[in-house]
């Protein structure tokens, strides 16, 4: 039986966590939020909803990212494969079995759920996500030979894999940094569409303005770092 973990990093996410808990599905052996720093139920909801429960102080999607990883790692047995989703419910968590399917089937590393313009709900993603994303992706194209066409926060990797990149990242750059580690070190990957849907409540880093800025500039950072390696 192939274990999946769960890691879903949430900075006030009382309304929309536990759908996302519930309708994971029930192949997953574990899920794992990490609540960063929230101020409403979300550590709450999501133990009610029948979750694992971690808290990272230290605010950025990263932090917490590494957070579980490290709770994972210090576990007696260890997962086969992770599985990153956001816990805004703009995903379809029923998905996720497609998501790691390649891995399943077809022995792949990594891969993304890319959001596909047709999957995606009207105003899903903001104006400077999808800008964001085709920059981001274009860069990794121009000079990695890249094929990856969305930086998707709902991915899945294999355990011992994701242990190699040696992520770093504490903040926005996080998706980045994984695509940027798999293509440096040559693992497999692939992109499977997914749907997409408006998130509950506002998205803490493209919903501002600020936000959206320093996400750009963490991303287009990891990209020239590795462009110049």
């Amino acid at each position: 039986m192939t274990d999946i973990k769960v890691i879903i990093p949430a900075f006030n996410e009382a309304d929309s966590i536990a759908h996302v808990i519930n309708e994971l599905p029930k192949t997953v052996s574990e899920i794992i939020v990490v609540n960063n720093n929230s101020t409403d139920d979300t550590v709450k909801n999501a133990k009610a909803a029948g979750a694992t429960v971690l808290t990272e102080n230290k605010k950025g999607y990263g932090f917490a990212c590494l957070h579980g990883l490290d709770y994972v790692a210090k576990k007696s047995e260890q997962p086969n494969i992770i599985v990153f989703i956001d816990g805004d419910y703009s995903d379809y968590p029923e998905e996720l079995d497609k998501v790691v399917a390649p891995i399943l089937e077809n022995d792949i590393d990594f891969v993304v759920g890319a959001r596909e313009k047709s999957l995606r709900e009207e105003g899903s993603m903001t104006p400077q996500q999808v800008f964001g994303n085709w920059l981001a992706t274009f860069l990794m194209r121009l000079f990695f030979g890249a094929k990856f066409t969305d930086l998707g926060p709902f991915r899945a990797i294999k355990y011992e894999k994701l242990k190699e990149l040696n992520m770093e990242d504490k903040t926005y750059g996080w998706t980045v940094e994984m695509q940027l580690k798999i293509l440096k070190k040559k693992m497999t990957y692939t992109e499977v569409p997914v749907r997409y849907k408006r998130r509950i409540g506002i998205s803490k880093v493209s919903g501002t303005v600020k936000g959206s800025i320093f996400a750009g500039i963490k991303i287009l950072g990891w990209i020239f770092k590795y462009s110049i390696k």
